[in-house]
């Protein structure tokens, strides 16, 4: 899904209009960046949450030529999926009916083409 289609959904289920959801999607997104750009952890209840992982800096070596580089601290983002969530994601789909044709692994298709 991208930020286009949820911007869709906003439109035809909550009956806003295209520049106003626009705004709301662009609004929702521009908070959790600077959210996570001062260092904030952002949770979102049903879904999961963002973590900001800060990583020390440490002498790196250049495998090719074997000279020691001086590797600078940064950050990370790390996503962990809430409980909610990998349960739903995790639930076998729906049956569906079973059609005439069945598939053979070892046939193909099990098709007559």
């Amino acid at each position: 899904m991208l930020k286009s289609d949820l911007i869709n959904v906003l439109v035809n289920k909550k009956q806003m209009t295209q520049k106003q959801a626009e705004a709301t999607v662009e609004t929702i997104f521009e908070s959790m960046k600077e959210a996570l750009c001062r260092g904030e952890n952002i949770e979102i209840r049903g879904l999961g949450a963002f973590h900001v992982k800060n990583y020390q800096g440490y002498q790196g070596r250049n495998p090719k030529t074997g000279q020691i580089i001086p590797v600078k601290p940064k950050r990370g983002l790390l996503f962990r999926t809430g409980k909610e969530l990998r349960d739903r994601v995790n639930r076998p789909p729906p049956q569906t009916p079973q059609s005439d044709v069945s598939f053979d692994p070892k046939r193909g298709s099990g098709g007559n083409y």
